[in-house]
């Protein structure tokens, strides 16, 4: 079966740093509760629940919709690193489109601590074992945080290839900062100027500054995902709908082509894009809005090129022209993204979709995007899992 796929309602509460927000089943709760108000259903409507999250027991999931419900249906949780909010996203909708269910939740949380990322479990083999290896081959710098060092390298490997600018990552921050101070959502909402981000602590210097970095973050979102049967029977939203989707994971590109970029996704967010636009039969051109995964200024703009907002090393020229934000070719990451809006990493996922599909209905306030009638989400999360969802405005 191949049924159309509605995104009838969405849920996100206002993302915090570590230690000024609730405890997750709180934030979840919330989330969740906001999408079934927001698709007019009740929880016993809800059929499956699928749970993204990283930093957490095994569980969790089923603790947080317990929070608002107990009716037996099957809970499912979902650790994909920093797409798992996408990959629940993913799961949800594939239930729908074939027919195993109607009426499905996703959601996504996170609590996390401060600072840099590391590893929890260090007495077992690490899962990013290959992607430490191959990028310690070619960037060095074991003493940089991985992440940091991740996304660095790949910042520094366009550069190379390109002579991309560190001031062209510092207007990006910039651009972010200009599109979060819109969103009351958004952790970080003050302005920032390019010098400050060049000029904030180096992490890996004349590459990467604190500023061009994702704060860690609290937060939960969700979404309500409906067959057209059961949205029509029960009068509920059909105004977006989810036009296509992919999910991609690693091949032996992404540790033989000896490319940072390779390594922290180009490639699998290439052929994520390629066939979402194939199986909806439009082009990069062709979409209005983006928001893609901005862990880094970096990430944001290699996946300019990955996802065909522009062509290969043309991501400078890109953002020189303003082609990334209001009135350029494609608003990007109108929420603030991660920079500005904060990555809660399960959370992460459903925040976007939540941006998107208020930017179609026409309900994003000071930070809508005129007459946005396909939107194009990128998350993607190391070890790696991509997924690229393409939304449609119906009507």
């Amino acid at each position: 079966m191949n049924n159309a796929v509605y995104v009838s309602g969405v849920g996100m509460i206002p993302f915090a740093k570590p230690g000024h927000s609730e405890h997750y089943p709180e934030m979840a709760k919330r989330a969740i509760v906001a999408a079934l108000d927001d698709a007019g259903v009740s929880y016993g409507q809800i059929q499956q629940a699928y749970a993204g999250y990283v930093y957490g027991d095994s569980g969790c999931g089923h603790r947080v919709v317990y929070g608002v419900g107990l009716t037996g249906i099957p809970v499912f949780n979902v650790n994909s690193n920093c797409s798992s909010g996408s990959s629940a996203l993913f799961l949800a909708r594939q239930a729908v489109q074939s027919g195993v269910a109607d009426c499905v939740l996703a959601v996504g949380f996170e609590e996390m601590q401060p600072g840099a990322l590391t590893v929890h479990y260090p007495d077992r083999p690490d899962p990013l074992e290959r992607f430490n290896e191959e990028t310690l081959r070619l960037s060095g710098h074991e003493e940089i945080p991985f992440a940091l060092r991740y996304f660095g390298g790949a910042g520094k490997a366009h550069m190379d290839r390109y002579g991309t600018k560190l001031s062209t990552f510092a207007k990006i921050r910039v651009k972010a900062s200009r599109h979060a101070a819109r969103n009351p959502k958004a952790v970080f909402r003050g302005l920032v100027t390019e010098e400050q981000v060049l000029e904030s602590k180096a992490f890996w210097p004349g590459y990467l500054t604190r500023l061009m970095c994702c704060p860690p973050t609290c937060g939960a979102a969700a979404a309500v995902l409906c067959s057209e049967k059961f949205a029509k029977q029960h009068r509920l939203n059909q105004r977006v709908r989810i036009r296509a989707q992919a999910m991609t994971s690693d091949t032996a590109r992404t540790f033989e082509s000896g490319d940072m970029r390779e390594v922290v996704g180009y490639g699998i967010a290439q052929e994520a894009a390629r066939q979402v636009y194939e199986a909806a039969g439009i082009g990069p051109e062709d979409v209005d809005v983006v928001e893609l995964h901005d862990c880094f200024c970096q990430n944001e703009l290699i996946t300019y090129e990955s996802l065909g907002l522009c062509p290969e090393g043309g991501a400078e020229k890109f953002v020189l022209d303003g082609d990334n934000t209001y009135g350029g070719k494609v608003v990007t990451n109108p929420s603030g993204g991660l920079l500005c809006k904060g990555h809660p990493l399960g959370a992460t996922g459903l925040a976007q979709c939540a941006e998107l599909v208020e930017q179609l209905r026409g309900e994003a306030g000071t930070r809508q995007v005129d007459g946005a009638r396909l939107g194009l989400q990128h998350n993607l999360g190391l070890g790696s899992a991509c997924v690229v969802t393409l939304y449609e405005r119906v009507g």
